[in-house]
């Protein structure tokens, strides 16, 4: 059968015929292939700078104009280039970058030898360059795939590349594009990433629709690299980040992250360099999820920098054209290592909470209580102190235990289940006769973190005073995530008892009346079938005929919970799951989702908004946050407080 009548006919019209098998024109060859190395001015780019960092450059400068489709001018003072290696450089399949050939150990950034001739295929490509031991420079023009003659030129060091009218050769990719504003952002992101990646490098940013870039070189080390990031992710950047330093067979991790609650819209502001390559892999992006799960709204995206390291040949970086993924050789290995490193790192960093809630709060107050003209003309943007993070807690808050002294802390008639331990002298507060916790009589309380509490304001929010300051917290938000940690702590094993045997895991209370909870006949079913899973999480709880579940037994931590609203809330969560098309069973969804339950249950065991609270109880809740890691939000990603400095206060209200 002739190759043309392989294929029935097209409805719409008669398809082309089709030759003979020929060999494509070379420049049709480079125009193809351009297609999937130069998508957008922003790919040009890319290649164009890591060229010039795999050339040795320390400064490398970049200037567009109409987001890059008119000009894209890339000038660097590297090893520059001979009259061969130019002529060989715009060749297709020529390069330096594998001197043994080895595709397994792979270290530099470009190894294709694809870049220059798919550039020069589809604009006027213009190469400048000059060795430095040089006299003189030279100079080769590539217009729409047509090789120039190397002749001389005027040049300094190192390697100057122009790139005029992108895509004037293929007028179809021009439609495809984008306006020029987002052209020019795009490729503002890719020089941010780059310049992320290798902070010894001098780069800078111009042209039509880009904020001005400059990034000084920087020393090496993590001052070095906090400056850098600075520069590209935001000036409150590092005081609002942790570092990061952790290796595990073979593999080393190093950088900062953000604290949960300084995050972004999008995920623009995370950062992956691996040996050296900025990358945007699927598998590092989920471990950073995960990492930040239950600290952060699942709309919400953290910003952070993270630098692995390893052998050239554990990571796979020739699996995507563009060369922005990569393919790890033991990727359990290096997803358990970021999401280890990033939850110990934020745990390391205790109770703090993001120093650009304070600016958020003083704007809201400017905004929405018509300060003075003094206040609404003070100078520059107010950043808070970040609260000093040398001061350790007293010895016995944060270890959860309560039980014993909890009504004699809280006085009578007061509901238990406080997840918080207040210390002897909070304790003696508790006295009729007493003076306020935090008053004349305890001033070394000012010198907390958190401060001495002064007031409850609308039965909602403590207000608390500092040395040089004031703190606002959500008591609800904060005791949710105590609560929430406690429970953690005593799965993992670190005290309580359990059905009442010591070190069992999570503590239980048992219900004097079981409670009998009616619910839908699917809910009971799966709330029955996730029971063994469910009591290792200190809810003890069986069937009860058709639609009922019989609840004998709750987590201590809790106190008294609302025992129907907190079954009924469990309920949904493995409904969600179900739906979710897991296809697995409630315990097997419960070991999976352990920490979401958990998160559910200490939301139904917190402080709720409109309780009273005593001053002792105040202070003991501050105490405790104090102690607490990722106390700082809540289980949902919401801060639980916000400081303001003093120094701040005076602005708002005209006196600085």
């Amino acid at each position: 059968m002739p190759l043309a009548d392989a294929h029935p006919a097209d409805p719409s019209g008669p398809r082309p015929r089709v030759g003979a098998v020929r060999r494509l024109d070379p420049v049709l060859v480079d125009r193809i292939a351009a297609g999937e190395v130069v998508e957008r001015p922003a790919a040009a780019v890319k290649e164009l700078v890591e060229n010039a960092i795999d050339a040795g450059a320390t400064a490398i400068a970049v200037e567009i104009e109409a987001g890059g489709r008119r000009l894209i001018r890339v000038v660097d003072d590297g090893r520059g280039m001979s009259a061969e290696d130019l002529a060989l450089s715009v060749e297709r399949h020529a390069t330096s970058k594998l001197p043994d050939g080895d595709l397994s150990a792979i270290g530099t950034l470009g190894f294709r030898g694809e870049a220059l001739p798919s550039i020069g295929a589809v604009s006027r490509l213009t190469i400048t360059t000059r060795t430095r031991d040089a006299e003189t420079g030279l100079a080769l023009v590539v217009d729409a795939g047509a090789k120039g003659e190397i002749r001389p030129a005027a040049a300094r060091p190192g390697t100057r590349v122009e790139v005029a009218d992108l895509f004037h050769a293929t007028p179809a990719r021009l439609k495809f594009l984008k306006s020029d504003r987002a052209e020019a952002l795009a490729v503002s992101e890719v020089v941010k990433r780059l310049a992320v990646a290798h902070p010894r490098i001098r780069f800078s940013l111009s042209g039509d629709g880009v904020g001005a870039l400059s990034c000084p070189p920087e020393e090496p080390g993590p001052e070095g690299l906090a400056r850098r990031l600075a520069r590209v992710i935001g000036r409150d950047f590092p005081e609002n980040a942790a570092p990061v330093d952790a290796a595990r067979e073979g593999f080393s991790l190093a950088g900062h992250v953000g604290l949960p609650t300084y995050h972004r819209g999008t995920g623009g502001a995370i950062h992956f360099v691996v040996n050296g390559r900025p990358v945007r892999d699927k598998l590092l992006l989920g471990a950073v999820r995960g990492a930040y799960a239950d600290v952060m709204a699942s709309d919400r995206h953290p910003a952070l920098a993270l630098f692995i390291a390893c052998d050239p040949r554990m990571v796979d970086v020739n699996v995507h054209p563009a060369k922005t993924e990569v393919r790890f050789r033991d990727p359990g290995l290096v997803r358990a290592l970021v999401v280890s490193a990033i939850r110990d790192a934020l745990a390391r960093a205790g109770h703090r909470a993001s120093t650009t809630l304070g600016g958020e709060a003083l704007a809201a107050l400017r905004t929405h209580t018509g300060a003075s003209a003094y206040a609404r003309h003070a100078p520059g943007p107010v950043r808070p102190q970040p609260i000093a993070r040398s001061w350790q807690a007293p010895h016995g808050h944060g270890d959860g235990g309560f039980a014993e002294d909890r009504q004699a802390a809280y006085g009578a008639g007061t509901q238990p289940g406080f997840g918080f331990a207040p210390s002897a002298d909070t304790r003696a507060a508790a006295h009729p006769d007493a003076p306020p916790a935090g008053g004349p009589d305890a001033p070394e309380r000012v010198d907390h973190p958190l401060g001495a509490a002064r007031a409850q304001l609308h039965e909602t929010y403590i207000l608390a005073q500092t040395r040089d300051g004031i703190v606002l917290v959500d008591m609800h938000a904060a005791h949710e995530r105590l609560v929430y940690e406690r429970l953690k702590r005593e799965r993992a094993g670190a005290g309580g008892v359990a059905g009442g045997v010591a070190g069992g895991g999570i503590a239980r209370q048992m219900l004097l009346v079981p409670e009998i909870v009616e619910l839908d006949a699917d809910d009971a079913v799966r709330l029955a079938e996730a029971a063994p899973a469910l009591e290792a999480l200190g809810l003890v709880l069986e069937g009860f005929g058709s639609g009922a579940v019989c609840v004998r037994e709750t987590p201590a931590a809790l106190g008294r919970p609302d025992v129907r609203a907190l079954v009924r809330d469990l309920a949904d969560a493995l409904a969600e799951g179900d739906d979710a098309g897991d296809g697995v069973a409630g315990t097997d969804l419960l070991a999976r989702r352990r920490d979401a339950l958990l998160s559910r249950m200490a939301c139904h065991g917190s402080i709720r908004a409109g309780r009273r609270l005593k001053p002792e109880e105040m202070d003991a809740l501050l105490r405790e946050m104090e102690a607490t890691p990722l106390s700082g939000q809540c289980n949902h990603g919401r801060p639980t407080f916000v400081s303001l400095s003093l120094a701040d206060i005076e602005k708002l209200f005209g006196r600085r």
